[in-house]
């Protein structure tokens, strides 16, 4: 019988950024199946993520952008944690280098992904936009209210999260932050009319990631809400286990209002950054589906072919 001698390979991964995200990614990849991280690039190895990655045995380097020439580092997937400015320099790099880039940034330059409503996008474009931690939270029920609610005139998304587990990339990118989670939003739904918000609470240092999206509207059917709004909360659980519906759906005046928070797993990040974390789950869901897809094409390539006289070719 063929044996595939390679049956064990993992899609190699680089990581640029060091931070908060950077860090509680390369924990997730450490543990999958189908990637290894084999760079852990950014500018200063004195960092508390440089640290860990190099206790973890992960290659690091300090040249930032620059160590992805390096062929010894040949990457198949990078995750971009730097910041929205940074990443439109990067993508050109990785575009050239025929690597796929997953956005951790609001730079809009990818195409918006959430997993829970499918991950084609990461087998048909070269950047993915993993959008904000907002969107990732808020859009599948967006999707769900805009998609069951007819005439849905806006929609708003409010998101609270703690001031531990918000770093100065995201506040110094707060308007790309807005921007692309309206951009994520009109996509998956559909309506052209939101309202975006963040606030970081700075007394409970503790809480975890809260949402509420509003949809609204005239009237809607709040039984036709259940079951759907129940079959996306078990899709995204499948890769954000601690997100949950806080709530049934609230008639509220002039509207539907959906609450739900998100628990992170407790990684790198402590559990209660579950707006870092959502993020991070989605975007390694998608890198791990391109990666199944990349080891199924190679694997298919050694299969072995039949020749005269039933002679096998490995």
């Amino acid at each position: 019988m063929f044996k595939n001698n390679q049956q064990n390979d993992k899609v190699r991964v680089g990581i640029i950024g060091t931070g908060k995200i950077g860090a509680d990614l390369l924990a997730k990849v450490q543990r999958s199946p189908f990637m290894e991280c084999v760079l852990f690039a950014g500018r200063n190895l004195d960092s508390a993520g440089m640290i860990y990655a190099a206790k973890l045995g992960v290659k690091i380097s300090d040249k930032g952008i620059n160590a992805f020439l390096d062929q010894s580092n040949r990457c198949d997937i990078v995750f971009d944690a730097t910041s929205a400015a940074y990443h439109k320099e990067h993508a050109k790099l990785f575009e050239e280098l025929g690597i796929l880039a997953i956005d951790m940034t609001p730079s809009q330059i990818g195409e918006c992904c959430v997993p829970a409503l499918g991950m084609q996008e990461a087998v048909q474009h070269r950047n993915i936009s993993m959008i904000s931690c907002g969107g990732q939270s808020s859009i599948p029920v967006a999707h769900i209210l805009a998609k069951y609610i007819p005439d849905v005139k806006k929609i708003s998304v409010s998101s609270v999260v703690s001031a531990n587990s918000i770093g100065p990339g995201t506040l110094a990118n707060i308007d790309e932050y807005y921007r692309n989670t309206k951009a994520g939003l009109n996509k998956y739904t559909g309506v052209n009319d939101f309202d975006v918000e963040l606030h970081v609470d700075d007394v409970n240092l503790e809480t975890r990631m809260f949402t509420s999206v509003t949809a609204w509207c005239d009237a809607a059917d709040l039984d036709a809400l259940h079951g759907p709004l129940n079959e996306m909360l078990m899709r995204i659980q499948r890769y954000v286990p601690g997100y949950r519906l806080e709530s049934s759906p609230l008639v509220i005046d002039g509207g539907i209002r959906v609450d739900l928070s998100v628990e992170g797993l407790g990684d790198y990040l402590p559990k209660y950054a579950g707006n870092l974390d959502i993020i991070n789950c989605a975007a390694i869901a998608v890198a791990e589906h391109y990666a199944k897809c990349l080891l199924d094409e190679r694997h298919a390539q050694q299969v072995p072919t039949i020749k005269t006289g039933l002679q096998m070719e490995y």
